[in-house]
């Protein structure tokens, strides 16, 4: 049974667009902006086959563009005194090269980074601590401290500097802005393409169909069909919207909605779905659902709408975000009042100098870095493994997996009819008939005549001009080969024929039907020559995959929209723990989502239309490389090659990314465990040692360093 859309959720292709949070669903409004909770950019909540550019991405993209180009000279005269034996270092560290940091500095923080600042103030504000309150901490102090070292430098005492100037940290600022822009656009470009996928999908459906009305056709606008009216759907054409047939005959490709590339023959008062490819034969429909209510527009919703279900990985640092500014606030004041008072003179410059020292040093470098650089480096590997992840939340639950659910087409099996096997009988000029079959063959649009030509030609048959060619819709193909009668089709048909002889092929036709495949009967000159055996044959990887997952601990299910005996012969080879044949793609949606009630984490590995809701809901989507589009973006993980043995290397890349994750994260709250009470000044009372900014910033950026080899170790993972 169809879902039922509420009746509030916008069209997919008009009314007012909503843009919501991916994470608070209830923060709606009317135009893209932020989350007033946790800074994310807001996004459409209905996808529509035409739309304009993401203005948030477009806007962040030539800050990008611009705070880089400004921020590396920034970056390259304050690391040139860390390049040993070049003589112009020092030229560097002089009032020349400090002012050109600072107008450079300027615009990356005050232009560039005015967002984050925004948010981080809007933050404050509602109390909800996040990202972005972290990002404006860090920056605006870094900033803030060395701006105030420039235009008044009288401000602080000499102790604090070196070769008496004070340290200045224009370069942190100028790059965490950039860093941060870098993030933020990659993932609205990733938002972005899901969208494109889903446009293209909706784009699936023609745009117009042909109206049969008062005994005349002629071609209408797809949106001005109505429930009701009468469709002409010609050879080669997609079906325009749901509906029934009334008259004619053919065979449907329903690839994009159940995944199985057999055709499905189709008559009168057998239902149609728009979108869907009619291949042979000209039919009557009447249309039943139209607009938003077709399968292909709840497919497209039921995708947006999971997409927009997952929180990402960024719930983590708001969560840390909320503990840890505080604490490093009330650090910062504590220290600044203790020194005020019982500090040696000048009291309140020691006071501000330290302060700013535990700001510094407790600046979100690390900790920002602890998650995506590991992400980053483990995504990379897993590209050279043949496993491109989408985005950092797949990486982080696939560790987690305990389920996998599986489709059969494109997934387990290669997705093409093939011939396997041809069966003769009594041994009659085998090599002969076959080509004759396949000659026949040739001049058929059945998706089925495709597998049995290219079968014949690579067993090296020689095809031969065909005379006299008829086709019958749901029967067969007829013709003359060389003189030779020639019949290929169903045994009704041949029956019908008056063929001879079919007996004795009726037993391995039964054995093999059993076993989910798909037969055609070939007679020449009225006696039946033998049995044309196509099937979707299993991977050759998929066995090996299967065995390697049982052994992961992973319980595996197969959703398929094939028929039961078919699915139920490819799981019992495979020795799945469970099947369930003749899901639809809303069906798979549902029973994604009852598994993760059930306390499951979910896998889903697919690679078409129908397994887009199912790839969207599971907690991690796994398309096929091989697979459509809309399935790979609806996806946080693609096997490049369709070979389920990456999977396997996904979860073992993944439970080293996290492994190296937490390492990350235990860096850098280690470093300020250790580094805010030595910049609060600690040590001073017993050793007389205070910790300046300047030491400070090389703390900071020693963290940093750490976080980002220990991050590189990935690189050599073994998968």
């Amino acid at each position: 049974m169809l879902l039922k859309l509420s009746t509030d959720r916008p069209s997919p292709t008009a009314g007012q667009v909503r843009y919501t949070c991916p994470m608070h669903p209830e923060v709606q409004q009317d135009h893209p902006g932020a989350c007033p909770k946790c800074g994310m950019a807001l996004e459409p909540k209905a996808v529509s086959a035409t739309v304009a550019a993401n203005p948030e991405l477009r806007d962040l993209t030539r800050r990008l563009w611009i705070g880089g180009g400004l921020a590396l000279p920034v970056l390259l005269l304050a690391m040139a005194p860390m390049i040993p034996g070049w003589g112009h270092s020092a030229w560097s560290t002089g009032d020349t090269a400090r002012w050109i940091q600072f107008a450079l500095a300027t615009p990356v923080v005050g232009w560039a980074g005015w967002p984050f600042f925004q948010r981080g103030w809007q933050s404050l504000v509602s109390g909800q601590l996040n990202m972005f309150t972290l990002v404006a901490l860090g920056v605006g102090t870094a900033y803030g401290f060395s701006a105030v070292v420039m235009l008044a430098p009288g401000a602080f005492p000499g102790s604090v500097g070196m070769d008496g100037k004070v340290g200045i940290y224009f370069e942190s600022a100028a790059v965490i802005i950039v860093l941060v822009l870098f993030g933020q656009v990659l993932e609205l470009r990733a938002r972005d393409k899901t969208g494109s996928a889903l446009r293209a999908l909706l784009n699936l459906a023609p745009k117009t169909a042909r109206l049969v009305q008062d005994g005349a056709e002629r071609d209408v606008p797809l949106e001005s069909i109505q429930r009701g009216n009468q469709l002409r759907v010609r050879p080669g054409e997609k079906i325009p919207v749901d509906g029934i047939v009334r008259d004619g005959k053919t065979a449907m490709d329903e690839s994009m909605i159940t995944g199985e590339s057999l055709p499905v023959e189709k008559g009168a008062g057998d239902k149609v779905t728009g979108g869907t490819l009619n291949t042979t034969g000209s039919i009557l429909m009447e249309a039943e659902r139209v607009g938003e209510e077709t399968l292909l527009a709840r497919i497209v919703q039921m995708v947006s709408a999971a997409q927009r279900s997952r929180a990402p990985i960024q719930a983590l640092a708001d969560r840390v975000a909320g503990y840890f500014v505080p604490a490093v606030l009330l650090a910062a004041v504590v220290t600044f009042v203790g020194w005020a008072w019982l500090g040696p003179e000048p009291r309140y410059a020691h006071g501000l100098v330290n302060a700013v020292a535990v700001l510094i040093i407790a600046c979100p470098c690390a900790l920002g870095l602890a998650t995506p650089m590991s992400i980053m480096v483990g995504i990379g590997r897993g590209a050279q493994a043949g496993v491109l992840i989408r985005n950092a939340e797949a990486l982080e639950l696939m560790e987690k997996v305990t389920l996998l659910a599986v489709d059969k087409t494109g997934t387990l099996t290669e997705g093409k009819p093939r011939l396997t096997q041809v069966l003769t009988v009594n041994g009659a000029g085998g090599e002969e008939w076959l080509a004759d079959a396949a000659a026949v063959e040739h001049n058929s649009e059945h998706p089925l005549a495709a597998a049995v030509v290219q079968g014949a030609l690579a067993r090296g048959a020689k095809l031969q001009p065909v005379a006299d060619f008829l086709a019958v819709a749901g029967g067969g193909v007829a013709g003359k080969v060389g003189g030779r009668a020639v019949l290929v089709g169903k045994i009704a048909f041949l029956r019908d024929r008056g063929v001879s002889g079919l007996d004795g092929l009726e037993k391995p036709a039964a054995e093999r039907e059993a076993g989910g495949q798909t037969l055609m009967f070939a007679a020449i000159n009225g006696a039946a020559a033998g049995l044309l055996v196509v099937a979707d044959p299993i991977k050759d990887s998929t066995p090996e995959a299967i065995a390697a997952l049982h052994r992961l601990g992973l319980k595996l299910i197969m959703l398929t929209g094939d028929n039961e005996r078919t699915a139920t012969a490819v799981a019992k080879k495979l020795d799945l723990d469970q099947v369930e044949a003749g899901v639809e793609p809303q069906r798979k949606h549902e029973r994604i989502q009852q598994l993760r009630q059930q306390g499951q984490t979910v896998a889903m590995a697919g690679d078409g239309v129908n397994d887009a809701p199912a790839l969207a809901a599971a907690q991690v989507g796994i398309a096929m490389g091989t697979g459509t589009d809309v399935a790979m973006e609806s996806a946080g993980i693609t096997l490049v090659k369709g070979d389920l043995r990456g999977i396997v290397k996904a979860i073992i890349l993944s439970r080293a990314t996290m492994r190296n994750i937490r390492q990350n994260l235990f860096f850098a709250f280690i470093y300020n465990a250790i580094g805010i009470p030595l910049a609060a000044g600690v040590l001073y009372p017993h050793f007389g040692i205070l910790l300046s900014p300047m030491i400070a910033g090389a703390a900071m950026s020693l963290s940093s360093v750490s976080v980002i080899g220990n991050a590189l170790r990935l690189r050599g993972a073994k998968l």
